[in-house]
């Protein structure tokens, strides 16, 4: 319990100070935003700020902080402290400057952001890299909630509720094609703060109801070592399973959505930094939960030492059955309520936003006017296919959740370190403090290169490089110096540049 608040206090305590230095590092001022300056009444909108954090909130959030977390606790109360200093150091980072980049390039998508400071090389891979990623990513916030409305059928067991998992699919599908289509007010600036609101109101119930039914919380300092049942190491596995909790490149993907909406720089803080350090303080209650709600079924390994196998054999029955039974478990039939808008209407809230920004990096991609509704159309629909193809692949059985989730959060690691990078290159060129960008995105370097060498299904698909920590470790520290290496070799020639593209504002 004391470690719990001790984290709960250092994130509200980092958006406050290491928060306000990263906005301070960054030089917020009083210049004409995209929203103001192009205002095209699709997807440049003046929003007000309290409506533009909690947008934002929704749609960086989804199932990640909650189910990534519950995935995290499989390592025991350890996770706590990446999902802490994750969000204060790298993941606030990351979403602040991945919003602000775009704010001060027109709006564009992360992939035309990428090409600015990174070249036109890197703005190719990252186009393309950053569709597949958001369509996976779209395709994770359909296939999960239509699960979890699956299990809400069964247990309410009322008559005419179908229990048919393709159902629920197309339904979900349906409505991501209307809501990528119609102009960014007209349903998720409207709805969207109220499941924002239910989000944050859905992890407060838990982490009081944990504490009023008893339940204790493990300390980080009595249980200091590995605690996932398998064995499977905390370096990177668990860095990259606890993606959206602590720093996830997904978020880059949807900060330009509120960048195209903000009325002056100043409001950056409040709304990148703030949101991400209110999903990190999400994710540290459902890393909580997992960590206490299952430790009386916990057993104890060959080593004599106690492992999480009771929360692996609750993920067993699937991630929507866990997320279920959490709110149902800390807040009675009232969690019901809540786990239906809030784990199951909150991520279609970002499986949407995610196909929207699929959409918009496609158009910034081969400049096709958003403003014509037929040029829209042409866009909605194969990027919505593809995201229904792997869909329903997975309700067939011809592809697995798991599997999908586990690229989705390798992939989200890897656009993160890009976009730090990014983020540190345009510092250098502006003569600031770049470290607050270049330490980050060095850590994830290692992290995501590490678990690329290893991973089942990355290189470990070869078999003397699977779970090959020898070989995995080294090369990933490797990587991790050399960008490093690299991106200070290149300060003579970067540090002045100026960007040309900073006040062009055009058309969109």
């Amino acid at each position: 319990m004391v470690t719990f608040f001790v984290c709960l206090i250092i994130l509200i305590a980092g958006y406050f100070t290491y928060g306000k230095l990263v906005d301070n590092t960054f030089g917020p001022d009083d210049r004409e935003t995209p929203a103001v300056a192009i205002n095209d009444g699709v997807d440049y909108v003046v929003m007000p700020q309290w409506k533009l954090f909690l947008v934002q909130l929704l749609n960086i959030a989804g199932l990640g902080p909650i189910f990534g977390a519950l995935q995290g606790a499989l390592w025991g109360p350890s996770v706590f402290l990446w999902i802490t200093f994750g969000t204060i150091f790298a993941g606030g980072v990351h979403d602040y400057f991945s919003g602000m980049l775009s704010e001060r390039n027109d709006g564009k998508s992360i992939a035309e952001i990428t090409g600015v400071y990174l070249g036109h090389t890197m703005q190719s891979i990252m186009r393309v890299f950053s569709v597949i990623l958001l369509i996976m990513v779209g395709t994770v916030f359909a296939v999960g909630p239509a699960g979890l409305f699956v299990e809400l059928a069964k247990e309410s067991g009322a008559a005419g509720i179908t229990t048919n998992s393709v159902f629920w699919l197309t339904i979900i599908l349906t409505y991501y094609l209307i809501a990528t289509f119609v102009s960014i007010d007209a349903i998720i600036g409207k709805i969207y703060p109220v499941f924002g609101m239910c989000l944050i109101i859905m992890a407060i119930g838990v982490i009081i109801g944990i504490f009023a039914k008893g339940y204790e919380i493990p300390e980080l300092f009595s249980n200091f070592y590995n605690m996932h049942p398998a064995g499977t190491p905390i370096w990177s596995f668990m860095f990259i399973t606890v993606a959206c909790g602590a720093c996830s490149g997904f978020h880059s993907t949807q900060s330009p959505l509120m960048a195209r909406c903000l009325k002056s720089e100043k409001q950056g803080h409040f709304v990148f930094y703030g949101a991400m350090v209110a999903e990190g303080i999400i994710a540290l209650i459902w890393a909580a939960a997992g960590c206490s709600l299952y430790a009386a079924t916990n057993t104890v390994n060959e080593a004599g030492m106690v492992v999480n196998s009771g929360l692996a054999e609750a993920l067993k029955a699937g991630q929507s059955a866990a997320i279920y039974n959490v709110c149902k478990t800390t807040m009675g039939s009232v969690g019901v309520v809540l786990g239906i808008l809030g784990v199951a209407i909150c991520p279609i809230t970002s499986g949407d936003t995610a196909f929207r920004s699929a959409r918009l990096t496609i158009a910034d991609w081969f400049h096709i006017d958003q403003q014509n509704w037929q040029n829209r159309l042409k866009l909605c629909i194969p990027v919505l296919g593809v995201g229904a193809f792997l869909g329903y692949g997975q309700s067939f059985g011809l592809f697995s959740y798991a599997v999908i989730w586990r690229y989705f959060s390798w992939s989200n690691q890897t656009l993160a370190m890009l976009v730090l990078w990014c983020g540190a290159n345009l510092l250098a060129r502006e003569k600031k403090n770049y470290w607050v960008c270049a330490v980050p995105a060095t850590f994830m370097a290692a992290v995501t290169m590490t678990y690329f060498m290893c991973a089942p299904e990355c290189l470990g698909l070869i078999p003397a490089l699977k779970n090959n920590y020898a070989v995995a470790y080294p090369v990933g520290l490797i990587f991790a110096v050399g960008c490093l290496a690299y991106f200070l070799s290149t300060l003579k020639k970067i540090s002045g540049v100026h960007v040309e593209v900073e006040h062009s504002y055009k058309k969109a």
